[in-house]
């Protein structure tokens, strides 16, 4: 039988064997070409599978195994089912686990706490899981007493608080001073504790800016004042009590501040008059500078006026704000009471005790002090009434109102037709010192025989002076003669 041998398949064409080659070689250049999308794929997917769940710890439904947002009786229910296996011999959970359980229980069946929770997110007694696992380590799950947290007793009718709500929040912002708003629940145990601490606060802010309080349950505002995750939902990134500041002129939630330090007075009612209001600090100085850095270099045409502190806190809002005012005619400064170094402080400036308020007028002058706390109208008569020296100086700024504008009237009014201005010159000096303390005693003079005028005066030679004095039409002054970078000389000429 004849066999036939068989052929072997004939070659691939050239042409095909080269395109293999070719796609074979390209592979590398391929992976190079797309590495970094294939890279950035990885990493997207690292993060969706291991890193993202991780962000999103198990929430306290899923602690009791109910669906988020499960009303109390759903909570109650799959707390009783989960417990009551705990006696059984069904294998006990840790303590760390039954502490977990009844913690989500407690929060998630009190109504205020459950709201703020299922809202906003607030679960400010966390801590309290961590704190009871380690009280009760190495005790049986039976030992763990229970309820874990207490809620407050936090009662907004002892204060009398503005509380501002959807309905008047718009029209609370017709007012052009800026506006200190605290973002509370009922249900916080911090907004219970710094209750005390707002009381005070809205106190110092009295004449400087308003105040007023939104509870989360009114969830419409409260969710426009929060802020919001990248989902959506509405938060409170350093929890309650959050504080916001509305700057003058701002009603709107593109504008506010959030303030993210201490929850002290201090801290607080700082960052308001300074990032806000944009007021004046007042620094403080030790006994050894106050001399050298302060009175030294204070200028001579303003009065100075130093506060003694026993706490240390800085200066509020209303002073600030009135130092501001103040600031052509005062320089001030804070100095700490320390009660041993108040014989030092008697003897420069004969204060007792504090707080008090020292005012510094003209050399030689005794110093005016006023003892115990001060609130905003004290402490703007007390500026008012003190804001020039005894014998004031003559600047551009005071001119007018003291009645030596050649331009301008008497401190009597438009209608006196004759006053006089006696300026006393020269450059700074203990002469000029001691010449202001002569003119000051002629002032002195000629103020108490102005009070006492009566008919049988009328042969002094003071009289007339004291009689100007008194209608307000003659002025005693001085004029940095030094300072002056030109000098004028106004006529007044009188027209009979």
């Amino acid at each position: 039988m004849a066999t036939t041998a068989r052929r072997p398949p004939p070659p691939p064409p050239a042409s095909a064997a080269a395109a293999a080659a070719v796609s074979i070689s390209s592979i590398p250049s391929i992976l190079k070409a797309y590495s970094i999308p294939l890279i950035l794929f990885g990493i997207a997917l690292f993060f969706q599978l291991v890193v993202t769940p991780g962000s999103f710890p198990p929430s306290h439904y899923d602690v009791l195994g109910v669906k988020k947002y499960a009303s109390v009786e759903e909570v109650t229910q799959a707390y009783e089912k989960l417990t009551s296996t705990w006696d059984s011999s069904v294998p006990v959970p840790s303590v760390f686990d039954a502490v977990k359980v009844q913690y989500a229980f407690e929060l998630l069946t009190n109504e205020l706490w459950k709201r703020d929770y299922d809202n906003f997110g607030i679960d400010e007694q966390s801590h309290v899981i961590n704190q009871a696992t380690e009280q009760y380590a190495g005790a049986t799950v039976s030992e763990i007493k229970s309820p874990l947290m207490e809620p407050n007793s936090f009662d907004l009718a002892e204060h009398t608080f503005n509380v501002i709500n959807s309905e008047n929040f718009l029209s609370q912002f017709d007012s052009t001073k800026a506006w200190l708003i605290q973002v509370f629940s009922f249900g916080s145990n911090r907004c219970a504790n710094f209750s005390n601490n707002w009381k005070h606060i809205v106190t110092l802010l009295d004449g400087v800016a308003n105040s007023g309080m939104v509870e989360l349950g009114d969830v419409r505002l409260a969710a426009y004042l929060a802020e919001k995750k990248p989902s959506g939902h509405p938060f409170f990134k350093n929890g309650l009590p959050t504080l916001l500041a509305f700057p003058p002129g701002c009603s709107s939630s593109r504008c506010l501040h959030r303030y993210g330090g201490q929850l002290s007075v201090d801290a607080i009612t700082d960052w308001l008059a300074t990032s806000i209001l944009g007021l004046p600090r007042i620094l403080y100085y030790s006994k050894e500078s106050m001399v050298q850095n302060f009175l030294a270099k204070s200028k001579p045409h303003k009065v100075r006026v130093i506060f003694f502190s026993r706490s240390g806190e800085r200066a509020t809002p209303f002073i600030r704000q009135a130092a501001k005012y103040y600031w052509t005619y005062a320089a001030f400064a804070f100095a700490r009471w320390d009660e041993g170094d108040s014989s030092l402080w008697w003897n420069m400036f004969g204060v007792e005790s504090a707080p008090a308020i020292v005012i510094l007028k003209d050399p030689g002058v005794k110093p005016t002090i006023y003892y115990g706390s001060i609130n905003n109208s004290m402490f703007i008569d007390i500026m008012e009434n003190n804001k020039y020296h005894v014998l004031p100086q003559l600047r551009s700024v005071t001119s007018m109102e003291l009645g030596c504008d050649a331009q301008g009237y008497s401190r009597a009014g438009s209608e006196m037709r004759i006053w006089y201005c006696v300026i006393l010159a020269g450059r700074l000096s203990q002469e000029l010192n001691k010449m202001r303390e002569t003119i000051r005693r002629v002032q002195e003079t000629l103020n108490n025989n102005g009070g006492e005028l009566n008919a049988l005066d009328q042969d002094s030679l003071s009289t007339p002076a004291a009689l100007a004095v008194k209608q307000k039409r003659l002025t005693f002054t001085w004029l940095d003669g030094e300072a002056q970078q030109v000098l004028h000389f106004n006529f007044v000429i009188l027209e009979d």
